[in-house]
C-alpha cells in the first residue's frame, strides 16, 4: 500500500466532498496559494488499498503552478461512500464514476486525468468509454493488464481468500490484526502514519477490496484500445516499481505513442518516494497539453 510520510495539509489543500450524479467523492482540494488558476484542473485517483492522502506530497507544488487539483478517494474507498451492491465495484463502474466526477470538477471543461496503479485500470476505462472531458491521461506506476509481481499477486490473492466468503467489516479487522498490523509496525513507521493506515484500511468497503483484488487479478490488455485514441498520454514509474516490471511499462508506453517519465529512485510510489521529481513531471506535462489549445 503506498504509505504517505507526513499528513499534516499544506498550504492551499483542504479536505471537500464533491457530488456527482455516482455519488459522493471525498477529496483533497489543492489550490495555489498566490496567484490565480490560469490552467485546467487535474484529478488524481489512488491505488487499490489507497487514497487521496497518497498524494499530499504533491499537490502544493502541482497547485503552484497555477491550477486546482482534486485527489479523491473511489467509491468504497476509506473516506467515500460506495454501493451496496457488490459487482458495482468493478474497473467498469469505477471508470464511468470518474467520468462523473471529472465533469463535475472541470465546471464544463475539461481536466488532467491521473490513474495511479489499479487507479490506472479504472481510469483507463474513464477515458475508453470517452463520456469525460478530458485533456489529458496519466499512468502513474500501472500497467496494461493484471498486476505480475508475485508478492503483490499473493497479497491479493490472501486477501480474497480471507474476505471473500465473508466481506464484512469484522472481518476486516481480523485481518489487518493478523496479516498487516505487524509488518506494518516493523517499518518503523511514526504512530500517526500508523493509526491512520489502520484506520483507512477498516474504513474501506470489504466487498470493493475483494472485487479490485478480483480484477488487479484478471484485468486484460487493452493498450491497443487506448492507443486508438487521441488524448495525449503519459506514463510515469519509478526506475525501481516492483508492481508492474519497469520495462512493462516502458514497452506500454512506446505502444501508446506516450511521452514516458523514469523517476529515478522511486518505486511504485514516485508520488510518495520523489515528490518534487514526479509534481515537475507532471506539471512540464500538462502545460505542454494546454499550450496548443490555448493558440488555437
Amino acid at each position: 500500500m503506498s504509505t504517505p510520510r507526513f499528513l499534516e495539509l499544506p498550504p492551499g489543500v483542504r479536505r471537500t466532498d464533491v457530488t456527482t450524479a455516482a455519488g459522493t467523492f471525498a477529496a483533497l482540494r489543492a489550490m495555489p496559494t498566490s496567484g490565480g488558476c490560469e490552467h485546467r484542473p487535474a484529478v488524481l485517483v489512488p491505488g487499490l488499498t489507497g487514497s487521496k492522502e497518497d498524494f499530499i506530497a504533491l499537490l502544493q507544488t502541482l497547485a503552484q503552478a497555477g491550477r486546482t487539483v482534486f485527489a479523491v478517494d473511489l467509491p468504497g474507498q476509506y473516506e467515500s461512500p460506495g454501493p451496496a451492491d457488490f459487482d458495482g465495484y468493478g474497473t467498469a463502474w469505477l471508470g464511468r464514476s470518474v467520468a462523473e466526477l471529472a465533469e463535475e470538477v472541470g465546471d464544463g471543461g475539461p481536466v488532467h486525468l491521473l490513474g495511479h496503479s489499479y487507479g490506472g485500470l479504472v481510469t483507463r476505462e474513464t477515458v475508453l468509454e470517452d463520456e469525460a472531458p478530458l485533456l489529458s491521461f496519466t499512468l502513474m506506476s500501472s500497467g496494461p493488464a493484471a498486476v505480475p509481481s508475485v508478492e503483490r499477486v499473493a497479497d491479493a490473492q490472501r486477501l480474497i481468500a480471507y474476505l471473500g466468503a465473508e466481506p464484512t467489516p469484522e472481518r476486516l479487522a481480523d485481518l489487518w490484526e493478523r496479516f498487516l498490523d505487524g509488518p506494518a509496525r516493523q517499518s518503523g513507521l511514526a504512530d500517526d502514519i500508523l493509526n491512520f493506515l489502520r484506520r483507512r484500511m477498516l474504513a474501506n468497503s470489504p466487498r470493493s477490496l475483494v472485487r479490485m483484488c478480483e480484477e488487479i487479478l484478471s484485468a486484460g490488455d487493452r493498450t491497443a484500445e487506448l492507443a486508438a485514441t487521441a488524448l495525449p498520454k503519459l506514463v510515469l514509474y519509478g526506475e525501481n516499481d516492483d508492481a508492474w516490471p519497469p520495462e512493462v511499462q516502458a514497452a506500454m508506453a512506446d505502444e501508446l505513442s506516450a511521452r514516458k517519465v523514469v523517476v529515478p529512485g522511486a518505486a511504485h510510489s514516485p508520488n510518495v518516494e520523489a515528490p518534487e521529481t514526479t509534481a515537475s513531471a507532471l506539471t512540464r506535462f500538462w502545460n505542454a497539453v494546454e499550450t496548443p489549445a490555448r493558440d488555437q
